[in-house]
Order: structure tokens, then C-alpha cells, then sequence
């Protein structure tokens, strides 16, 4: 069985996300999927989804939706309140860390606090796959429903609801400098530049996208090997400095190479705290080496599993106490395989 779901306004910046086109960077196509695949994991995991489902990425405003035929369950992963209407004129108010059953004819409107959100749906969003994801990339326009974030009266079809309602603990993502690795083009940088780069407050910049996260702060000088390097492989996370000293660190829907010296590149454990960070926000940076990248990549797996096991049939437990005890932290891999 299935459910659809009506959109009768869209939000601002709403795309369907998966977990990224894995296999073919090799031909220029973008990884794309969820900025924070650990809140797109989350919310999956409140509706009981199955691993890799494509749910609602929400940048900047939260849509308002409609059970238009059956019943779905929706999961409501990040900063989210919202209010459930019934057709009998009912009203339910709702918050985030719930998987909760929209009846046929039941409205959900959503309001997005700080941060981005995602919502999960029972079943996955069923949407043709391209390229093996059903992730939308905007700047190739394809994938997701036409390859544009959503519009008043598109419709979305889910798997129907099999449970009631669940809800979770917070899902905090750890706190501190973003942890990276030196390289691979840290010969292009003065010492004194490459000091400069962990012990500046870096301002994320106002033309930050999914592409990359433009910093502002201290310009960072080269050494006489330039700025520029002959085009070799770009991945999320990495730390590109081009001839202006301003670092651009890459996300999820950037491109596949790229011919700026790169200072570093962000673990992949840190890469959802990315997500959240709008224009305005500081940052810092620490330097680690593999092997505290790999331990926190484990640590990060272990607390999300430890979260997971924490969601419960609502009404079951102390709601109040569980949310006040072990609130788990999260990250997640680069290529977020850790949480398909």
C-alpha cells in the first residue's frame, strides 16, 4: 500500500535528498544527498524507512503539507515545531524527535528554527532514481521531483504508515573547531599562513551554497607555487584557497575537480556540522591526524546506533526524563555509508 501527500506551500529551499550519487564522480557528476545525512538518517529512522530512503531536505523555510490519499508517517528531524490539522478541525501541536501518523485529509504545517531539517517518510519518498539516487541537484537540474526544489501542488507518493507514533531523544551534533587533516597542497602555504588558518575565527560568507562554504577572515598567502595546481580530485570537505586567500570549504553538491591549492580537508565526522553553519556564523579549525579521524568516524557510528535504539511508541516511557538524560552527539562519514 501507499500514501500521497499534497504540497500546499512548498517552503523556501525544500529538495528531496538522499544518501549522493556514489559511483559516478568519475564522469563529473556530484556525490550530492543530505548536507547532514545524520539528521536525513535520523529522520528516516523515526518512520521506520528503510536505510538510504530519500526524505525532504529543509534549508531555509518549512513547506506545509497534506495527506491527500491514506495514511504516512512523517519523521521530524532538526529544529522543527509544527501543528497537525484534522479534517474534523482538530489541532495537535507537534515537535521535532517524533515520527508522527498523518491520516488522510490531515494537514501539517512546519515551522524551521535554527539550522536545517529533514523530514522521512514511511516507505521513502518513491521517486524515480537517476543515476542511482533520487538526490536533487539543482545546478544539473535533475533528480528529486524535476530537479528543482518543490512547488505548491506537487505531489509526493510514500509507503503508508505501519505504526503509530515514536518519538527520540535530541540527535546533538558535537561541539568545538571543525577537526581536518593538513593537505594535500599544504606546500603552496607559508608556516605563518598555515598558523594563521587554525588560530583565526573564520565568518561564514553570504554566498555560501550547497556547493561550498565560502569563509571570510585573514588572507591566507601562498608560497611562490601560486594558488593555482594542476586540476585534480575534489571531494566534500575539502579546503580550497584560491589567489584571494579566502578558504572555500566543499559540499556536497560540489563539483568533481578543481584547480585550487587545497590547505586541508574536513573529517568526515564534522561534515554535518557544516550544514548548519548560515551566513554570519564563526568557525575555527584544529588539525588531527588518520588516526583521530577514524576513531571519531567509529565513535560517530556507535552514537547514532545508540540514539536509534532510544526511539519508542509514544507514551511508552518518561518522554521529559529521556530527553534530559544521554543526549546523543553525531556525525557522520564523507561518503555517509556508515548510515544507508
Amino acid at each position: 500500500m501507499s500514501a500521497r501527500l499534497k504540497i500546499l506551500r512548498p517552503g523556501v529551499g525544500v529538495t528531496v535528498q538522499d544518501f549522493g550519487r556514489r559511483n559516478f564522480r568519475a564522469l563529473g557528476v556530484a556525490l550530492s544527498g543530505a548536507l547532514d545525512p545524520v539528521l536525513l538518517a535520523a529522520a528516516n529512522g523515526l518512520t521506520g524507512a528503510p536505510k538510504g530512503a530519500a526524505g525532504l531536505e529543509i534549508l531555509l523555510a518549512a513547506p506545509e503539507l497534506r495527506a491527500s490519499e491514506g495514511a504516512a508517517q512523517i519523521g521530524l528531524a532538526g529544529d522543527l515545531v509544527g501543528m497537525i490539522e484534522r479534517p474534523d478541525g482538530e489541532r495537535q501541536q507537534i515537535s521535532s524527535w517524533r515520527g508522527v501518523v498523518l491520516r488522510e485529509g490531515d494537514t501539517l504545517t512546519l515551522k524551521l528554527g535554527r539550522g536545517l531539517a529533514y523530514l522521512g517518510f514511511s516507505g521513502g519518498l518513491d521517486l524515480p532514481e537517476i543515476l542511482g539516487s533520487r538526490s536533487t541537484f539543482l545546478r544539473a537540474g535533475f533528480g528529486g521531483v524535476e530537479g528543482r526544489c518543490l512547488r505548491a501542488g506537487d505531489a509526493l507518493a510514500c509507503g503508508a504508515a505501519e505504526g503509530g507514533d515514536v518519538f527520540a531523544p535530541p540527535l546533538i551534533h558535537e561541539a568545538g573547531p571543525i577537526r581536518f587533516i593538513l593537505g594535500p597542497q599544504d606546500d603552496h602555504f607559508s608556516p605563518e599562513s598555515l598558523q594563521k588558518f587554525v588560530q583565526a575565527r573564520w565568518r561564514v560568507g553570504p554566498d555560501s551554497d550547497r556547493m561550498g562554504l565560502r569563509l571570510i577572515g585573514p588572507r591566507l598567502a601562498h608560497t611562490m607555487k601560486g594558488g593555482n595546481i594542476v586540476s585534480d580530485g575534489a571531494t566534500p570537505g575539502a579546503i580550497q584557497v584560491p589567489g584571494d586567500g579566502q578558504p572555500i570549504v566543499l559540499r556536497a553538491d560540489c563539483q568533481t575537480s578543481g584547480g585550487y591549492a587545497k590547505i586541508g580537508c574536513v573529517i568526515s565526522a564534522d561534515l554535518p556540522r557544516l550544514a548548519h553553519l548560515a551566513p554570519g556564523d564563526v568557525l575555527s579549525f584544529i588539525e588531527v591526524d588518520h588516526e583521530k579521524a577514524a576513531t571519531a568516524r567509529r565513535r560517530a557510528r556507535e552514537m547514532f546506533d545508540g540514539w536509534r535504539a532510544r526511539i519508542s511508541p509514544t507514551g511508552w516511557l518518561d518522554e521529559r526524563k529521556l530527553w534530559t538524560e544521554n543526549l546523543i552527539g553525531g556525525a557522520t562519514s564523507g561518503e555517509n555509508e556508515g548510515f544507508r
